[in-house]
């Protein structure tokens, strides 16, 4: 896993974003870009550095669960619905977060699917049935969200007000 610490002025890459946050700098932008193996569970190495970055760059508490439960939603697809849970498939992940821009993006080895498709799942007649509410959260939680054409990867971004 590569983790990367965009120094700012006169702020050494080894401090830690809580070190940086108490001295009253912004923290430098932080990424992590990383290839997760398909099984459950994993998704914790992207989510939990996330928080911790998300929080040391300012964000507001509701924008945090927006941003964790988008990216958790979406790497769970990708390990379940994209590569099936298959051990020789990967999920790649790259995260970008700083004061202003959260960006995750994910892919994976699967098919891909077409995101239209998906059935719209607040129709009463989906109530009940429980996939298909991790799109509809991305959607809604994220400002941009956008697949290739394949339908295997996603980009997410969030915008800070």
């Amino acid at each position: 896993m590569k983790h990367k610490n965009s120094p700012a002025a006169g702020t050494p890459a080894a401090d830690t974003p809580a070190e940086v946050t108490a001295r009253g700098q912004q923290p430098a932008a932080w990424q992590c870009i990383i290839d997760l193996p398909s099984e459950r569970g994993i998704s914790r190495l992207v989510t939990e550095p996330l928080l911790e970055h998300l929080g040391a760059h300012g964000w507001p508490p509701a924008d945090i669960f927006s941003i964790h439960l988008a990216a958790e939603e979406a790497i769970v697809n990708a390990i379940v619905h994209g590569n099936k849970l298959d051990p020789n498939k990967k999920v790649h992940v790259e995260c970008l977060i700083s004061a202003e821009l959260a960006r995750v993006e994910i892919t994976d080895e699967g098919a891909g699917f077409d995101p239209k498709a998906v059935p719209d799942c607040t129709s009463e007649e989906r109530w009940e049935v429980p996939s298909g509410r991790g799109v509809m959260l991305m959607r809604t939680f994220m400002t941009r969200l956008e697949y290739n054409a394949k339908g295997n990867s996603v980009l997410m971004e969030k915008r800070r007000d």
